[in-house]
Parts: C-alpha cells; structure tokens; sequence
C-alpha cells in the first residue's frame, strides 16, 4: 500500500482464533480489518446505526486479501486503514496487519465497498462523500 494510513489500530491475537496448525484462521483476518474500518469510520463521524435508521446500508460488494506472513496466538499486530475512491459510487479501504514484533507484513487487503440508499441504490451519502477524493 505503500502510502500513508489515515488510521491504525493495535490488537492482539488470541487462542480461540487459532486453527489447528496454530496460526490465526484465514476467516479471522476478516473481522480483524472489519473492526478496523469500523473504528476509523466512527473517528471521523460516520455512524453506521444512524445511517442504518436512515435507510443507508454501507455493505462491502468485494474483498481482495493477501496473506503473507501467518499470526500466531499471542502475536500482537496493527491493522491500518486508508480510504480511497474506487468509482463514483464505490469507495475503498487498504488495509494493512503488521505483526508488531519484527514489523513483518501478515496480510494486505482491499475492500471495496458503497452505500445503499432507501430504495437500495448505490448511492454514497453527501458527509461521507466529502471525504473522498473526486473518482479519477
């Protein structure tokens, strides 16, 4: 991803994230970047439950993840999170999950994601609009 993050977040792995082979299950990443995103969205104002009673969805259409370097129980990490236009209507997160210890590269992301309007639309909301780029 190379530029930089507009948020990071420190976690930790814990045991019952674990599979077998003693490494973090793929499927976990998910919900480490997840909760990433949605830390930083919440710090720069964007509330997904007054969206929601608004009738405005924000939903992810795709998930592009590259595992590079398994975390293991214990491992602690950071998760950053950069937001980018993707398109007039789609927006993007690039994620990145450093293992802290050695600074290693465990996973890098792209999430892509839009906003549904009440008729179930596309539609990205002027406030979180404002803080995109205009689409290239």
């Amino acid at each position: 991803m190379g530029d930089s993050a507009d948020f990071g977040l420190e976690m930790k792995v814990r045991d019952y994230e674990c599979d077998i082979q003693g490494i973090v299950n793929n499927g976990v990443y998910q919900n480490y970047l997840e909760h990433a995103r949605h830390e930083y969205l919440s710090e720069i104002g964007i509330d997904f439950a007054e969206y929601a009673k608004n009738g405005i969805n924000l939903v992810v259409v795709r998930a592009e993840l590259d595992y590079k370097v398994p975390l293991q129980s214990g491992d602690t990490f950071s998760v950053s999170v950069k937001m980018v236009r993707e398109s007039r209507v789609k927006f993007a997160f690039l994620q990145e999950i450093h293992r802290l210890s050695d600074g290693k590269l465990a996973l890098q992301g792209k999430i892509i994601g839009t906003a549904l309007n009440p008729r179930g639309r596309p539609e990205i909301p002027e406030q979180l609009n404002a803080l995109l780029p205009a689409a290239g």
